[in-house]
């Protein structure tokens, strides 16, 4: 651009020069040897104008080569593109010079079409194929099903916050997995959420059903946390890390909820909330190796009598070894979870008690061995006890899919024994953001 702007200099000094060999007001030509000057100005003039028009040129075809495609300058018109006059509507055509033939063919993704994607969320739809082969008469599965399509909306509504958003379609509806807005601006280091969510009561929980490393979820969820949907409900979150003793980090969560949880919470009247509270410690062992502690607490009514709670406890804990320089190679997690559940109920309470432990090695990029543990009391009557183990294997194709089969083996205390071959299919379309760590 300056080159430009000099150029135009000197061509108005040209002008100027060409002007003062007309004849003078009183008709008399000037000296010939005035003009013999003035023809040396003005060929010095127009050797100076060739040497700039060759540089312009060289600057062009050096832009056109590091430019992505033409007219892609956020800013206006790519530099490359000749000036129109004031006038024109229709921008004019990208020159085709000696470094521009090959940039000149290239699309256009500038303009409106563009900048209409701005204010758009990022969006993604995962699928959840499951199948299920062998025995299980005490809660069987189809033999094919797609279990649940989940489809996500994330994006950053202001410099304040950013909203998240998962609605789940499954067989028997529509509904809404989790709608949130995440205040990340507060004073004193506080994270702040309002919306529906999983509340934050220990790992398994707080998962979607695609996250989790198995086809099903543990005996202790489905007995004493809901199941699938578990504890997940409209409320306030608020949390606060902050360092620890011995280079320990800390979390701590306070959440509110409206009072409905599957089966576990239940309310009949405005006041009836729940509370839930989870304490988080991290600490890395070794460049390779962290290990993550959870203490977790939530109290809520339940549907025995207007005025009767019940009161959950958990501990878990989280072993992962991951090798810096072959993490996507091989890996080991280890996991383990213990909940209590304090039931009130007409005549007696209700106290039982369930847990799980899992491991899963990573063996190359592409195939995941795992298995796990599990026993659980049932939450409205805890005489009877579940049990069984599963054998996992998954296979990644690639970062958007999955393959997983699962042997489950299982004794319910009907006195039914289910051996089951589950079969999954896990699949990503679109930006879907990472889940929390």
């Amino acid at each position: 651009m300056k080159a430009i702007a000099i150029l135009c200099c000197l061509l108005l000094l040209a002008c100027a020069s060409t002007s003062a060999q007309a004849p003078t007001p009183s008709g008399q030509a000037r000296p010939p040897e005035a003009s013999g000057a003035v023809a040396e100005k003005l060929k010095a003039l127009e050797e100076r104008i060739r040497a700039l028009e060759a540089e312009v040129q060289s600057l062009r075809a050096a832009q056109a080569q590091s430019a992505p495609a033409p007219g892609m300058n956020a800013s206006g018109p790519s530099a490359e593109a000749p000036m129109a006059a004031p006038a024109a509507v229709t921008p004019a055509p990208t020159p085709t010079g000696s470094g521009q033939a090959g940039a000149a063919q290239l699309p256009n993704y500038g303009g409106a079409a563009a900048m209409s994607k701005v204010l758009n969320p990022d969006i993604s739809v995962i699928g959840n194929f499951l199948g299920a082969v062998g025995r299980n008469r005490v809660r069987q599965l189809p033999v094919l099903n797609l279990s649940e399509t989940e489809v996500g909306f994330q994006a950053i509504v202001d410099p304040y916050a950013r909203a998240d958003i998962f609605i789940s379609l499954t067989p028997e509806g529509v509904d809404v997995e989790e709608a949130y807005l995440t205040f990340t601006s507060l004073p004193g280091g506080l994270l702040a959420k309002v919306g529906k969510m999983r509340s934050a009561f220990g790992k398994v929980n707080t998962m979607h059903t695609h996250v989790l490393p198995w086809t099903d979820r543990p005996l202790v969820t489905e007995n004493l946390l809901g199941g699938d949907e578990g504890l997940s409900d409209a409320g306030l979150s608020v949390s606060r890390i902050f360092a620890g003793p011995k280079e320990l980090f800390l979390e701590a969560t306070a959440q509110v909820y409206r009072g409905e949880a599957a089966d576990v919470f239940a309310t009949t009247r405005q006041q009836d909330v729940t509370v839930v509270g989870h304490l988080r410690g991290y600490k890395d062992l070794s460049e390779s190796t962290n290990l993550d502690l959870g203490f977790s607490y939530a109290r809520g009514y339940n549907d025995a009598a207007p005025d009767l709670v019940t009161n959950l406890y958990g501990v878990d804990a989280t072993l992962r070894w991951k090798p810096l320089r072959r993490a996507i190679y091989n890996s080991f997690i280890a996991r383990t979870e213990f909940i209590w559940s304090n039931r009130e109920e007409i005549p007696s309470r209700q106290r039982a008690f369930g847990f799980y432990t899992s491991g899963e090695y990573r063996m190359n990029r592409r195939w995941t061995v795992g298995g796990r543990y599990d026993r659980s009391e049932r939450a409205r009557e805890a005489s009877l006890v579940d049990s069984g183990f599963s054998a996992i294997l998954t296979y990644w194709p690639s970062e958007f899919s999955q393959v997983r089969g699962q042997y489950r083996f299982a004794r319910y205390a009907e006195k039914q024994d289910a051996n089951e071959l589950r079969f999954q299919f896990l699949f990503v379309l679109g930006a879907h953001g990472a889940h929390p760590f």
